[in-house]
């Protein structure tokens, strides 16, 4: 197989958000790969605007990424229990963009967040909102770094080898997915 294309989306704008740095550090243990990062700043989703102009061309980017990935590797924070407004309005605007780019998808699923769960239950709202998209979610080992502040070091690596045991062991689960 030739060198397989990884796409990674975080759920947190923020250049220095800790969920950029871990879907970095899972394309640094998935291995050899072509890296790229969509990005999710996109217009809210508004059915009026669709019907005005179309999908919008950063929409549309970001569905051709997908579907020219070989995988995705999703993180995410938790907002108030669930994953983040900005990865919803991502999901609902792809899920405009026929035909669809997630099914069969292999997709991987963790998150980072200042709380002690690490972003648990936004992972478990993530898999909901991705399931009517049909993809092939890998699930397990949980990958959730919690106080995820204090868990990357100034070059935004993962410093504890619990969450990089478990990272690269997911990480080898969605490179066999491929």
């Amino acid at each position: 197989m030739s060198t397989p294309t990884l796409l990674g989306l975080s759920g947190a704008l923020r250049a220095e958000a800790t969920n950029r740095y871990l879907i970095r550090n899972a394309a640094r243990v998935f291995g050899p790969c072509e890296y790229l990062e969509g990005d999710l700043n996109l217009p809210l989703y508004d059915g009026d605007l669709e019907t005005a102009e179309g999908i919008p061309d950063a929409v549309l980017t970001l569905a051709n990424q997908i579907a020219a990935a070989d995988a995705v590797v999703i993180s995410t924070p938790e907002y108030n229990k669930m994953l983040t407004g900005v990865l919803k309005n991502a999901l609902d605007w792809v899920s405009r963009v026929k035909p669809g780019p997630w099914a069969g998808k292999p997709v991987a699923v963790m998150s980072a967040a200042a709380g002690r769960a690490g972003g648990e239950r936004a992972q478990v709202s993530l898999v909901a909102a991705m399931t009517p998209f049909q993809p092939n979610l890998i699930i397990g080992p949980e990958v959730a770094v919690a106080g995820s502040s204090d868990e990357f070091d100034a070059e935004g690596r993962l410093t504890n080898e619990r969450y990089e045991a478990n990272l690269t062991k997911l990480m080898a689960k969605l490179r066999a997915a491929i």
